[in-house]
């Protein structure tokens, strides 16, 4: 009898540990789509070798993606920015059969889907801090090849969505925080000038764009990532740095076209006079649909019922893009949108205060915490925490005058910042001396207190 029980308990710990192993190899695989779905969504090399496009690679990438979250078994369903997630694509799917154009309403539905697939991706299976920092670390090295690229071609990117000057510019003022903070996180002198040399890329192939909006969007960012850094000194010489390349690398048609953002013929005749215009045609579509809005990808195809006959320096704009994130979230998908939009942001930042979730804001720290939140993993951490947000900023601050909302940079950052409170939780949680905070309980839903991890 007592050999038998052996040889069961033996086999049930061969069953576990064949179960673990395949898990991790699930896992992995995982991993190196989501890795895979980077390169082809950022990089876009179907736009530098077109014969790629006979095959949709991006979408059988973000569909094998929800195959591989599926079949582990780990699907993250629980995280509120999830199901904020769920009940958007569910608002979008009843606009299909309504909205004045029910072909584009289709295709955003469909891109925003397979974004959702991408994200699941990264929030399953980023799950580990060093899996941040080799995907932040992919993810750069992709945008130093569109960097260097943009330069090359007069600040033209290399397609798709990132063919038009201004959201390139947007694409490169999100890179800036991140490889300014991954300095911060460095530790060997030679990952430090890479990720310096990383910056001063970024900042100058935002230069070659010669984006009026892009610039707006690159002080703001300056600022924030002074403001966060823990080193503000040596920032500051660096940020100093980095002015004087511009100033002496900059033709002067750059700052004649920057000096032009204020001029009489910009905000009243060129091309901010017209967006201008565009946004206030936007505002009374919001406001004549406040609640529903038009439905996605429709301003187009409903701002010449709001033009009454009005036109722009003689010329009708209908079919034109509201040229701006906010006035095509708002008229678009009204304030249903705007309140789940805005609950994204208002969780992502959160989730990337790391600090905050190991340690309420105002409580005392016990001399457990006190260590974990000095560890060198949570520090990383924090940094990781401050990249994500600055890039959140960079899209947010530059896509006041472009329209963003169903490009994939918002929708991807969410999911590191979701992945980056995982995976911290999952640190802390491994702590068995530390007593950790109550918030580290997985955010189940708004209403039921989490549990204490223990």
């Amino acid at each position: 009898m007592i050999h038998a029980n052996r040889q069961t308990s033996a086999g049930a710990q061969f069953g576990a540990a064949v179960r673990l192993q395949a898990a991790n190899k699930d896992s992995t695989i995982g991993f190196y789509l989501v890795m895979l779905a980077m390169l082809f969504e950022f990089g876009r090399p179907q736009d530098v070798l077109p014969p790629l496009k006979a095959v949709p690679i991006p979408t059988l990438l973000d569909v094998s993606l929800l195959v591989a979250v599926l079949v582990s078994g780990k699907s993250a369903f629980s995280n509120l920015q999830t199901k904020l997630w769920l009940l958007l694509l569910g608002y979008m799917a009843l606009w299909v059969p309504f909205a004045n154009n029910n072909y584009w309403a289709l295709m955003t539905l469909k891109e925003m889907a397979l974004y959702f697939f991408f994200y699941l991706g990264i929030v399953t299976f980023v799950n580990t801090t060093d899996r941040m920092q080799k995907l932040i670390f992919m993810w750069l090295g992709v945008h130093a090849f569109l960097g260097i690229n943009g330069i090359l071609h007069h600040g033209q990117g290399v397609g798709g969505w990132l063919g038009d000057e201004n959201d390139f510019g947007m694409e490169m003022n999100v890179a800036v925080p991140v490889a300014f903070f991954m300095y911060q996180a460095a530790i060997t002198q030679r990952a430090k000038f890479m990720y310096i040399a990383l910056v001063g890329l970024f900042v100058m192939t935002v230069v070659s764009t010669s984006s009026r909006g892009a610039f707006l969007g690159l002080l703001a960012l300056g600022t924030y990532c002074w403001l966060y850094s823990p080193r503000k000194i040596l920032s500051l010489v660096l940020g100093i740095c980095l002015m004087g390349l511009v100033l002496v690398a900059a033709p002067q048609e750059y700052w004649d076209r920057i000096g032009s953002i204020t001029d009489d013929s910009t905000m009243e005749s060129g091309t901010a006079g017209q967006r201008m215009f565009t946004w206030g045609i936007g505002w009374e579509m919001f406001m004549a649909n406040p609640v529903f809005g038009v439905g996605q990808g429709n301003f187009p195809w409903t701002i010449g019922e709001y033009l009454g006959g009005r036109t722009w320096q003689t010329k009708s704009l209908s079919g034109r893009q509201a040229h701006s994130l906010y006035f095509t979230l708002m008229p678009e998908l009204g304030l249903i949108g705007v309140i789940i939009f805005g609950s994204m942001v208002y969780l992502s930042y959160k989730d990337t205060r790391v600090t905050l979730l190991l340690l309420p804001e105002g409580a005392r720290a016990a001399s457990g915490q006190q260590q974990l939140l000095k560890s060198a993993e949570v520090l990383r951490a924090t940094l990781f925490g401050n990249a994500i947000l600055g890039g959140m900023i960079g899209y947010l601050a530059t896509s006041t005058f472009i329209s963003t909302l169903y490009y994939p940079t918002f929708w991807i950052l969410m999911g590191l910042a979701v992945a980056l409170r995982n995976s911290t939780q999952t640190y802390a949680a491994s702590q068995k001396d530390a007593t950790v905070s109550t918030n580290l309980a997985p955010k189940v839903s708004p209403w039921m207190r989490p549990r204490p991890v223990r």
